[in-house]
């Protein structure tokens, strides 16, 4: 069985081993962009108007000020369009049907969530996407993984297309604490952050305990450290020595700030409901507060969009686990 799984990824087209890749945000040259796009016309560009905060389904948080209906198409292109253009499918790399959650009982005024209905991308040939998928259907349900079936594996490829940054949670109660880290957040508007955990994990059970946490944008080179701090979803409250935390402290809740930090948010927990395997969770932001401006910000793409990067000459100054 070995000597097939070897097969397989020796058949898959994939540039490198590991399924995502890690890098510094402000030295990614020539991402691709998201564009929401209605009856054959451009709307409008939202690679920053939107945040990912699902994968099991698929969930966009999109501005409630932006146009849009009960069901969406958003394109992944690396060509520069305009509001009005008419789309050609030649311009999309990557295509994501998404429709409405109307389950959500907060956030209507500040965010609407889509969840993915459909993707569709040409990142690596359909052959390989094949190969991909066989490899995924045998080899991908593992004890404690989360199994992306059939389409929706491709859905989450292509979310992963847009560089998704990489934050560390802290939270803390009667000197103990945790440290955990989250690609699947974003802002509500301007005084609100929306972040989602696995309903059943250790991490969001904390959460909704202590209700006051840190999110910190990280450093790129803290990569391994970060990765490494993945378990702690599903790990007790410690005492602060098991943590890589600075000897710095956040303004509010003095909660330890964690090494190689950025800038972080006080959040305060305001509401959330469980939707598939996520819980989403509303926070009301306390104060932001900025370490080091313009620095090298922890973020990862999909090896499917860095495959498809290498094999049209373009640079990825990745950082290999």
């Amino acid at each position: 069985m070995k000597l097939f799984q070897k097969f397989l990824q020796k058949l898959n087209g994939l540039r490198y081993s590991q399924e995502y890749l890690c890098f510094s945000y402000e030295s990614f040259e020539h991402p691709v962009r998201a564009w929401l796009v209605s009856n054959g016309r451009v709307i409008q560009d939202i690679t920053t108007l939107h945040s990912f905060v699902g994968y099991h389904p698929l969930i966009f948080a999109i501005a409630a000020d932006i146009e849009t209906a009960e069901t969406i198409d958003i394109i992944f292109s690396s060509h520069t369009l305009q509001p009005n253009d008419l789309f050609s499918q030649k311009d999309a790399i990557a295509t994501l049907s998404l429709k409405k959650i109307n389950e959500q009982p907060f956030l209507e005024d500040k965010i609407i969530l889509y969840e993915g209905c459909r993707g569709k991308h040409r990142f690596v040939s359909s052959f390989h996407q094949s190969v991909i998928g066989w490899h995924n259907r045998l080899y991908q349900k593992k004890p404690g993984n989360v199994f992306l079936a059939g389409n929706l594996y491709k859905q989450v490829q292509i979310a992963y297309a847009l560089p998704r940054n990489i934050s560390l949670i802290t939270m803390g109660q009667d000197n103990r604490y945790n440290l955990f880290p989250t690609d699947l957040h974003g802002p509500a508007g301007e005084d609100h952050y929306i972040i989602s955990l696995r309903w059943q994990g250790k991490a969001c059970r904390q959460v909704e305990q202590t209700r006051n946490i840190l999110v910190t944008q990280v450093h790129s080179d803290f990569y391994r450290a970060v990765y490494k701090l993945g378990k702690n979803h599903m790990q007790e409250l410690k005492g602060k020595e098991h943590f890589p935390f600075s000897e710095a402290a956040s303004t509010h809740y003095q909660l330890p700030i964690p090494l190689s930090a950025l800038q972080y948010r006080e959040l305060e927990l305001q509401d959330s409901f469980i939707y598939g395997i996520h819980k989403l969770m509303l926070f009301k932001i306390i104060s932001r507060q900025v370490i080091f401006d313009q620095s090298s910000t922890l973020s990862h793409i999909h090896n499917v969009y860095a495959t498809w990067r290498h094999n049209n000459h373009l640079p990825g100054n990745y950082l290999l686990r």
